[in-house]
């Protein structure tokens, strides 16, 4: 039986087992991958922009694998609106697919507040401090994931840690809050929640779950992997993320370190997304934006994501015990 502490706001809404959110992955969110997550009780999203022309199809590919349980689809939306960008579009598919929960990042979600809430759809927000937190929350979000510095993927300028996060989240939000950015054991789950979190969220260490469609030697090189092995770039052009450290990374640093003002034109050639996509097809992970957080360190095996669930769950029960000693007793 689940203890009784996982019983959130979040599992209350999403109709979830456990209080934890699946950290999307573009070219990876997939039915494969998100039904994974919904059949071992946590929450995953499709990433849209990752099926520009077959969302729907993906959609009903992942609800044939779900086993009746819940899960959504991420949007991200780029930092500025800019002309030709289909977003409404996009979420007025994702209604018309019977999908209740979006998650939805990039930029303010506010012009389409209302298009979701008419469509009966709960909209939890992502961003990378509490300052974006509070914003989503005025706007009309119902959740907010905030994950902090030591996230794989954009942890915004600030780069403010999770623990901070996390206090500063429990005093100044009213809405429910996700904590994410190098969350990868149960224990961290346990503290999330004892400040205040209704849930965590958890990438880079599922990067190693098999029914990631990534090649073997990608997620190897994920387990291989330490807490050391990330880098962060691409601050001269505001867009900070934090990958795992390789060739392109060392070259991406050097430009922007001897030309700072060279601008994202000087860095698309060594930063577009098709060349870490080559990654997750062949293995070689020498090459490319790799998304990866510090929670590398806490990878140890490729294994079914039920099992690393699991574990994550056993870790969370044990933390809990070293809280209630009595019990340990018994």
């Amino acid at each position: 039986m689940t203890d009784p502490v996982f019983d959130t706001a979040v599992t209350r809404t999403f109709g979830t087992r456990l209080p934890i959110v699946a950290g999307g992955y573009m070219w990876l969110g997939d039915a494969a991958y998100v039904s994974a997550c919904a059949r071992a009780g946590i929450m995953g999203f499709i990433t849209a922009a990752s099926f520009p022309d077959t969302l729907t199809d993906e959609i009903a590919r992942c609800r044939d694998r779900a086993e009746g349980k819940p899960f959504g689809v991420n949007v991200s939306m780029l930092p500025k609106l800019v002309p030709g960008e289909k977003t409404a579009d996009v979420f007025r598919e994702i209604a018309d697919a019977g999908i209740t929960v979006v998650e939805t990042s990039g930029r303010n979600p506010e012009p389409y507040i209302p298009q979701l809430k008419d469509a009966g759809i709960t909209v939890l927000h992502k961003v990378p401090s509490v300052r974006f937190a509070v914003k989503a929350q005025s706007v009309g979000v119902d959740m907010v994931s905030i994950v902090g510095a030591e996230c794989g993927g954009h942890p915004g300028m600030d780069l403010v840690g999770s623990f901070v996060n996390m206090a500063l989240a429990e005093r100044r939000l009213e809405i429910p809050f996700l904590i994410g950015g190098g969350v990868g054991a149960g224990s961290q789950i346990v503290a999330a929640l004892a400040a205040g979190a209704s849930g965590v969220v958890i990438g880079t260490r599922f990067l190693v779950c098999e029914e990631l469609s990534a090649h073997r030697g990608y997620k190897q090189a994920m387990v291989d992997a330490t807490e050391r092995d990330t880098a962060l770039t691409m601050q001269t052009v505001r867009n900070t993320i934090r990958t795992l450290a390789n060739e392109t990374t060392e070259e991406v640093a050097r430009l922007e370190r001897e030309n700072p003002e060279g601008g994202i034109d000087q860095l698309m050639p060594l930063v577009k997304g098709t060349i870490g996509r080559r990654a997750y097809e062949t293995g070689d992970v020498s090459r490319g934006m790799l998304s990866a957080g510090q929670s590398l360190g806490l990878t140890d095996a490729i294994k079914p994501l039920a099992e690393i669930v699991a574990q994550l769950e056993h870790e969370a029960e044990t933390a809990l015990k070293r809280l209630r000693p009595e019990r340990m007793s018994g």
